[in-house]
């Protein structure tokens, strides 16, 4: 048996390897390791999910952002940018359009954009949830203080992403503005899974900077948050940014962190992400091969969902919703799996 094998063996029955080992898999850059990790991950979740595939609704509604992440394209300081923001009214047409698809989830997400109050989420989530009191509502809209993610909670709210994006505190400083920390992000985690919040986080692959020790450091933060969704994806660059000049990461660190996290987390929701479809064209099927089980299609309005762009070239802007739900859902037949409209919640006392 190979060493790589026994390591993959090792980190699938235990959950956790020693830093070196960890190392080892994570620099791995060899095409077989990769294919056995993806094998090991698959297998574990089918253990615990079988062959399903969960769906998400997404509706991004503003690309108004206070932030300005030199990785990010929608960005405070990008000039070029075309804003928006869906009205409450466009929200739950996105809603109802999404219900009549099979969705049992929506996934609001936006820029942290100060028109959007307390009092203007809690208004929305709890029309959402008076309109679809059988679906879960997932908010991904930034840092906030403790007592507004308990209003939206309050307010019908069931599930936060917020992803760490590096949990090493001086590769985050070369990738955030100095108004921006850390310790914060950490805190938001921690208050949201206080609350009672099904809490995602994640990180990405191949950012500017980003050490095989930092993507250490992010296994090791996910360890001690233990969420219940974790989102990676590839850092896709984009030219209006900081670091137009910085190479995009790759579809295949991105899978083979992606199968390290299954064979880690195996309770996990782990998404198969529209920017690893983006950056490879079968990307989405082989995230779901290497232990991913969520899809996320857009149920944004045509009009606005290019303007969305967190990075460049994403695809399935132009596709109404029913063409993005019908899309996938051949894409996962093919690659083997199959979509459920059920609201996937995280596979209960396995953690």
């Amino acid at each position: 048996m190979s060493t790589m094998q026994t390591l993959i063996d090792k980190l699938a029955n235990k959950r956790d390897l020693a830093d070196a080992e960890l190392l080892e898999l994570i620099t791995s850059t060899d095409e077989a390791t990769n294919q056995l990790l993806a094998a090991a991950a698959d297998k574990i979740r089918q253990q615990y999910y079988g062959t399903k595939v969960y769906i998400r609704g997404l509706i991004e509604f503003t690309n108004y952002c206070k932030n300005n992440c030199y990785y990010c394209g929608i960005r405070a300081g990008n000039s070029h940018a075309h804003r928006y923001r869906l009205s409450k009214e466009q929200i739950l047409d996105c809603c109802s359009e999404g219900y009549q698809l099979g969705f049992r989830t929506f996934v609001l997400q936006g820029g942290e954009d100060p028109y959007f109050t307390d009092e203007r989420v809690c208004d929305i989530v709890a029309a959402i949830r008076r309109q679809h009191p059988d679906c879960a509502i997932t908010l991904s809209i930034g840092e906030k203080k403790r007592a507004s993610y308990q209003a939206y909670f309050d307010a019908g709210a069931n599930r936060y992403l917020l992803r760490q994006e590096t949990a090493a505190p001086e590769h985050y400083a070369k990738l955030h503005p100095a108004s921006m920390s850390l310790a914060n992000r950490k805190r938001c985690l921690f208050d949201l899974k206080a609350i009672g919040y099904q809490v995602g986080s994640g990180f990405m692959v191949g950012s500017p900077y980003q050490t095989p020790e930092n993507l250490l450091a992010d296994l090791r933060f996910l360890q001690e948050l233990k969420p219940d969704m974790i989102g990676i994806g590839p850092y896709i660059t984009h030219e209006q940014t900081p670091f137009a000049e910085h190479k995009s990461g790759t579809a295949e660190q991105t899978l083979r962190m992606l199968s390290i996290l299954r064979l880690m987390f195996p309770y996990a929701l782990l998404p198969s992400t529209t920017a690893l479809g983006t950056i490879h064209p079968n990307g989405r099927e082989l995230g779901l091969k290497a232990g991913g089980n969520v899809v996320m299609p857009n149920l944004s309005p045509v009009n606005v969902r290019k303007l969305y762009e967190l990075y460049e070239n994403k695809i399935c802007t132009g596709e109404e919703a029913a063409q993005c739900r019908g899309c996938l859902e051949a894409r996962v037949r093919m690659a083997g799996y199959e979509i459920v409209t059920d609201r996937g919640d995280v596979a209960k006392n396995v953690i």
